[in-house]
């Protein structure tokens, strides 16, 4: 019984791949409906139990959703920098990983994509970063435009494995610490900085670029390390 257990997850999870691939080279979207059952049966020629196991994989990993009712079925979903973040805590959780280690992880990853973003200077996206302000009014307001800023400057770096785990990071710390932020008092000097880096980034001055973002990440880092310290050492949960 083990045996065969095993023998149908890994029918599962190549039929999966097998969907996955169909979803990727047909160029399906968001709200795309897959084939039914019946079909996919067909299709993969695999039993009705792998079948549903495959698209439970699909469905926990975030690529599709299962629509129920009539004229439902799996129905492919956009992807999230937030899924790729769940599955992540899930192996931090695993390993015993601090917040510790995710702000270190961040001080490595985004100077650099700062100094990527500088010297690949993308022009369509130059226009959108100058006109991204970082607002210091309500707390929700300065939270999503700071946000906005960073995830700008990673999307610049022009490298989406990077970008993809520097989102990652970012979701995963600020689900933590969503409401640690910088007080009113001290936002005029993040916007200052945010906006030294773009100029920076504007300039094509790599060097600059990073250095400017690795003072700006130091200088949360320690801000938060001083007013939660216990905070540090806290192991990421999966959620």
């Amino acid at each position: 019984m083990t045996t065969n257990k095993k023998r149908g997850s890994k029918i599962a999870e190549a039929v999966a791949r097998e969907i996955l691939t169909q979803i990727c080279e047909g160029g399906l979207k968001p709200g795309n409906q897959l084939p039914g059952e019946a079909q996919m049966l067909e299709d993969f020629d695999v039993g009705r139990g792998s079948l549903r196991e495959a698209l439970r994989i699909l469905e926990i990993h975030g690529i599709i959703r299962i629509k129920a009712g009539p004229g439902g079925g799996p129905v492919v979903v956009g992807t999230t920098t937030g899924d790729f973040g769940r599955m992540a805590t899930m192996f931090f959780q695993a390993g015993g990983m601090t917040f510790r280690e995710v702000i270190d992880a961040r001080l490595v990853l985004e100077p650099m994509m700062a100094r990527l973003a500088a010297e690949r200077r993308p022009v369509k996206m130059l226009q959108q970063l100058s006109e991204t302000k970082t607002e210091t009014g309500d707390d929700s307001a300065y939270l999503r435009s700071s946000e906005t800023f960073h995830r700008m400057v990673a999307s610049m770096s022009g490298n989406r494995i990077l970008n993809l785990i520097s989102h990652a990071m970012e979701d995963i710390f600020h689900d933590r610490v969503s409401g640690l932020l910088f007080p009113p008092e001290r936002r005029g000097d993040v916007v200052d900085a945010h906006d030294n880096i773009a100029d920076a980034i504007s300039a094509g001055d790599g060097a600059r670029a990073e250095r400017l973002m690795r003072e700006h990440m130091v200088d949360y880092a320690r801000y938060v390390e001083a007013r939660h310290p216990a905070l540090m050492d806290e192991i990421v949960l999966w959620h």
